[in-house]
C-alpha cells in the first residue's frame, strides 16, 4: 500500500501512481468532476421534460395527479440544484489539485 494511503497523509498521488492502490483510485478527481457535470445536466433535461409534461397534462388528469407532477417537479429542480452545486464543488476541488 502506497505511504500516503496506509498513514492518511494529507498528499494525494498524482500522475499514474493514482493507480497503485485501490483507495486512491476512488480519488481521481478528473472522473468526479466530469461525472457531476454530467450528471448535473442530465438532470437538468429530465427536470425540463417533466416541467413540459406537467403543463401539457393540465387539462387531461385529475387534480391529485396534477399536483403529484407538480411536486415532482419541484423535487427535480431541487435535485438539479444540489447536482449543479456539488458540480461546482468538483471542479473548484479539482482545479485546486
Amino acid at each position: 500500500m502506497a505511504p500516503a494511503a496506509a498513514s492518511g497523509g494529507s498528499t494525494l498521488p498524482s500522475g499514474f501512481s493514482v493507480l497503485a492502490t485501490f483507495p486512491d483510485l476512488l480519488f481521481i478527481f478528473e472522473f468526479d468532476a466530469a461525472y457531476q457535470c454530467v450528471a448535473a445536466l442530465l438532470y437538468l433535461s429530465a427536470s425540463v421534460l417533466e416541467a413540459w409534461a406537467t403543463i401539457i397534462m393540465h387539462d387531461g388528469f385529475t387534480y391529485k395527479q396534477y399536483h403529484e407532477n407538480i411536486s415532482a417537479v419541484v423535487f427535480s429542480y431541487v435535485a438539479t440544484l444540489l447536482y449543479v452545486v456539488h458540480a461546482v464543488f468538483s471542479l473548484i476541488r479539482w482545479k485546486s489539485a
